[in-house]
C-alpha cells in the first residue's frame, strides 16, 4: 500500500490501541532499509508526541521465514531486559483488519547505523572513536549468544544443523552473474563440511549482525540491534564469523571498499572473546563460512541487478570481490 493509504489505516489503529479517539498520526515515511517493509510514523496523543516503527511483510510474500514479522517480534520481545539492546515491541498481531497482514510496532530508537560514505555522519569518526563503538557491538553480540534459547524462545527449535547451514546455499549457484567468480565454491563447501567444529556453541543468532544493523547515537553509543529477519537457533558463532568477514581486508579487492579506522578482524575476535568470557574456539571456520555465503550472495544479487529484477548498482562495485571471498575462505580452511 502507498503512504497515503497507510496513513489512513494508522489513524483508527492508533486510536484503538492508544484508547484515544482523538489521536492524530502526524507523519508516515518509508525507511531507507532494504529488509521487508518498514515505516516510521509519529503520533500525537493526549498532548504527547511519540515515534514508532511499523514492520509489515512484503506484499505477496508468504508469511513465513524472513517475511514472518511475528517471529521477528517474538525474539525482540524475548530479548528485552536481557542486556541485549533492542527496541521495545509495543503492539504485534495477526488481525488483518488493520493492514491486511500480520504486523508489529516497536518504539522508534533514535540513532543511525554507522554510515561512513562521504558526507555521512560516520565519515569523520576517528579510530579512537570507532574502537569503543566496536567494543559495544561485540558486547551486544556476546549478550545475544549468552541467552538460553530453550527459555526465551523454546518453540523456535530445533537448532539448525551446521551441515544444513552450508548446504542451503546450493540452490543459488546457477544464478551467479559471474560463474567464474564462485568457481571455488564446491571446494570451499567440501572443506566446510569436512571441517565442521565438533562441539558448536548453540544458541540464538541474529543472522545478519553487521554495522548496518546497529543503531548508534550521535554520541557513538549503541542503542539497538535491529533487523531480525534472519535470526534463528543454531551455531551462534555464525554471527561472529559474519561481522569479522567485513573487516578481513584479504576478502576484498573491489574499489572503494570502506571500513578504514574500524578494528581489524583479529581485534574484533579478541573483543568478543573478552565480552563473552570464554574462548570461542575455531573462529576461522565461521569466518570461512561467512565469506562463502557473501560470495554467493554477491553473485546472486549482481545477477538480479543485471537482469533488471532488483536494481542496485552497488553490486557492480562489490562484484570483483566474490572471487577473493572464496579464495580467502579456502585459505582460512587450510587450503
Amino acid at each position: 500500500m502507498n503512504i497515503d493509504e497507510l496513513s489512513e489505516r494508522l489513524v483508527p489503529f492508533c486510536r484503538t490501541h492508544l484508547e484515544d479517539p482523538w489521536a492524530k498520526v502526524t507523519s508516515v515515511s518509508l525507511t531507507a532499509g532494504h529488509a521487508g517493509f518498514t515505516y516510521f510514523f509519529d503520533v500525537l496523543s493526549e498532548g504527547r508526541a511519540t515515534s514508532y516503527v511499523l514492520r509489515l511483510p512484503p506484499p505477496g510474500a508468504k508469511w513465513e521465514g524472513t517475511a514472518d514479522v511475528l517471529r521477528q517480534a517474538r525474539v525482540v520481545q524475548a530479548l528485552k531486559g536481557t542486556g541485549v539492546p533492542v527496541a521495545g515491541v509495543v503492539w504485534a498481531g495477526d488481525d488483518l483488519q488493520w493492514f491486511d497482514s500480520p504486523y508489529f510496532v516497536a518504539d522508534r530508537v533514535r540513532g543511525d547505523t554507522l554510515r561512513r560514505e562521504e558526507g555521512e555522519w560516520g565519515a569523520t569518526l576517528t579510530a579512537e572513536q570507532l574502537r569503543p563503538m566496536a567494543q559495544q557491538a561485540m558486547q551486544a553480540l556476546a549478550a545475544i549468544h549468552r541467552q538460553d534459547w530453550t527459555k526465551l524462545v523454546p518453540n523456535d527449535g530445533p537448532p539448525m544443523s551446521m551441515a544444513d547451514d552450508v548446504n542451503r546455499w546450493d540452490r543459488f549457484w546457477e544464478r551467479a552473474a559471474e560463474p567464474e567468480h564462485v568457481a571455488l565454491g564446491p571446494e570451499v563447501k567440501r572443506r566446510l563440511l569436512e571441517g565442521m567444529p565438533s562441539n558448536p556453541r548453540i544458541g540464538i543468532f541474529h543472522g545478519d549482525f553487521q554495522w548496518s544493523n546497529l543503531l548508534y547515537s550521535p554520541e557513538c553509543e549503541l542503542h539497538a540491534v535491529v533487523d531480525w529477519e534472519l535470526w534463528g537457533v543454531g551455531a551462534s558463532l555464525n554471527d561472529l564469523g559474519w561481522i569479522v568477514t567485513f573487516r578481513d581486508t584479504a576478502n576484498w579487492v573491489h574499489e572503494g571498499r570502506g571500513g578504514a579506522g574500524l578494528p581489524e578482524a583479529d581485534e574484533l575476535v579478541a573483543m568478543y572473546t573478552e565480552a563473552y568470557g570464554a574462548d570461542p574456539g575455531d573462529v576461522d571456520w565461521y569466518r570461512a563460512l561467512g565469506g562463502y555465503k557473501f560470495s554467493i550472495i554477491t553473485g546472486l544479487n549482481l545477477s538480479l541487478h543485471r537482469r533488471g529484477k532488483r536494481h542496485d548498482p552497488h553490486w557492480e562495485v562489490i562484484g570483483p570481490s566474490a572471487q577473493s571471498l572464496m579464495e580467502r575462505s579456502l585459505q582460512l580452511l587450510g587450503g
